[in-house]
């Protein structure tokens, strides 16, 4: 099941890839993504409290908060700068680089979660880096 949840989250990215492109035309990159958050945050409470996840929220640890803060720091960081390089770059450029974010991923997973690094993983870490290279020349 976690490869058609991950197979979908692939697809609506690539969406959001070419609306965000057409979007931001025109708009501060700023403002476009705080628009884009607010339909993200209006979402994911709609499920919250369709699936009724909201009594979870008093037994989330304080470090489990800690992390979670700094993920939506760090989405807050990527979107503000994603939504900046597709108002200035093709997104046929842009979304390329963005997911060299999968190489960075393997990378710190590695280092800081202690997940296993494989050949497999660093060929595919080169052939992602290589291919990358390959379309934004």
């Amino acid at each position: 099941m976690w490869f058609l949840f991950a197979l979908l989250s692939a697809i609506f990215a690539a969406l959001t890839s070419i609306l965000a492109k057409v979007g931001v035309e025109g708009v501060n990159s700023n403002l476009a993504t705080a628009i884009r958050t607010l339909v993200v945050v209006a979402m994911a409470w709609g499920m919250v409290f369709l699936t009724n996840a909201q009594n979870g929220i008093a037994e989330i640890s304080k470090r489990s908060w800690l992390f979670l803060i700094l993920s939506g720091l760090a989405t807050g960081a990527s979107w503000l700068c994603y939504y900046k390089a597709l108002q200035l770059g093709d997104a046929s450029k842009v979304v390329p680089i963005d997911k060299l974010s999968v190489v960075i991923t393997l990378i710190l997973a590695f280092v800081f979660l202690h997940e296993e690094f494989t050949i497999k993983s660093l060929i595919g870490c080169i052939l992602i880096g290589i291919g990358t290279l390959i379309m934004v020349m």
